[in-house]
């Protein structure tokens, strides 16, 4: 599965504006929101999102076809990782104190902020150093 990493720097604009709302307003039900994104984009696949459906449907016509398109396995991973420090971050905000909430949340906002203002997908570049990891029964 491919796709147009244009949508993926959407969705982390996006997400980098939702999860600061977060820190500003200490809302878990903002955050639920996010992790609920989250969730989507790993269970059914990031071109599923709902951020990716707003990017196809009104950002990408205005751009034209991409010069290029990328595997969606790490953009994947990467929301995976997301939806971990989200759901920490809410169960911070509910159950244990706003300053696990507030901490999880601004780990998950700064990999989203690297991707939105310099490309770079943190969790995708985890994602490409954990393949490379000789494992038990993987050929080297």
């Amino acid at each position: 599965m491919q796709v147009d990493p244009r949508g993926q720097r959407f969705a982390a604009v996006v997400t980098t504006v939702v999860l600061a709302l977060v820190l500003i307003t200490g809302s878990p039900w903002l955050l639920a929101f996010q992790a609920l994104v989250f969730a989507v984009a790993v269970m059914i696949g990031v071109r599923h999102s709902p951020y990716a459906w707003i990017f196809a449907r009104f950002v990408r016509p205005r751009l034209g076809d991409p010069e290029e398109l990328e595997d969606a396995a790490p953009p994947r991973f990467a929301q995976g990782v997301g939806l971990a420090f989200a759901l920490v971050g809410l169960a911070g905000y509910l159950f244990v104190g706003a300053w696990l909430g507030m901490v999880a949340t601004a780990f998950a906002l700064f990999a989203a902020f690297l991707n939105a203002a310099f490309g770079f997908c943190l969790g995708c570049e985890m994602y490409l150093l954990l393949r490379r990891l000789p494992l038990p029964g993987r050929a080297a």
